[in-house]
């Protein structure tokens, strides 16, 4: 009697175990970090270029 007390404790604990499961883990979150500075500096010097050659070209043809 003895011996199926542990073999049924055993298997329950067992059971219990596989039950559980480990905790899978978290997982990072996305790096959306956007350089925003970077970004408007780069669209403001692509503005004064292409501003600074339309007014050169309309001083050019007058």
């Amino acid at each position: 009697m003895k011996t199926y007390f542990i073999i049924i404790a055993f298997a329950v604990l067992i059971w219990e175990a596989k039950a559980q499961g480990i905790d899978p883990v978290p997982p990072t979150p996305p790096n959306n970090a956007v350089p925003i500075d970077g970004g408007i500096s780069g669209l403001i010097a692509v503005g004064l270029a292409y501003g600074a050659k339309k007014l050169h070209d309309r001083r050019k043809k007058l």
